[in-house]
């Protein structure tokens, strides 16, 4: 299999620096070869990624969004746990929450932006269970928080 760096360059991106929290918590807790990451929102080099799916945003920019904040998530598995991406053996279950006006039903497609970029950097390794949903807001107004259950 191709580094998953390697493939995560292919899609045009870089693992970016891990964010502090910025509440009372910490990024990552590990339990035997389980690994917990706490919600990362959608934000990148230009900031946080706001909006609302299906007032302000489309599928298209939540799924974006999602990549973003799936980057995130997998910067502090490597950064902040010490686990270089080709030693994590399966990515369990991820909760997507998509910030969405109440008629908005298509979570779960936001939510592939963030599966579909697993499943290519890590092939059946990034494949897992889901939940999406849709929240009222988020921090920061962000459109997307994902958190993760990483196996190592």
């Amino acid at each position: 299999m191709t580094d998953p760096i390697q493939k995560l360059r292919e899609y045009g991106y870089e693992l970016p620096a891990p964010k502090a929290p910025v509440a009372s918590y910490v990024p990552v807790t590990r339990s035997g070869n389980l690994i917990y990451v706490s919600g990362q929102i959608s934000s990148g080099e230009n900031g946080v990624v706001e909006g609302r799916l299906g007032d302000t945003m489309n599928v298209q920019q939540g799924g974006n969004a999602a990549e973003l904040a799936i980057l995130n998530v997998l910067s502090h598995v490597v950064f902040s746990a010490g686990i270089p991406l080709h030693e994590v053996k399966k990515i369990l279950k991820l909760t997507v929450l998509v910030c969405s006006h109440p008629n908005f039903t298509e979570q779960h497609l936001v939510a592939n932006g963030a599966s579909n970029l697993l499943v290519g950097i890590l092939g059946d390794k990034g494949k897992h269970a889901r939940a999406a949903f849709g929240v009222a807001s988020l921090p920061f107004g962000a459109a997307v928080e994902i958190d993760a259950v990483i196996e190592v």
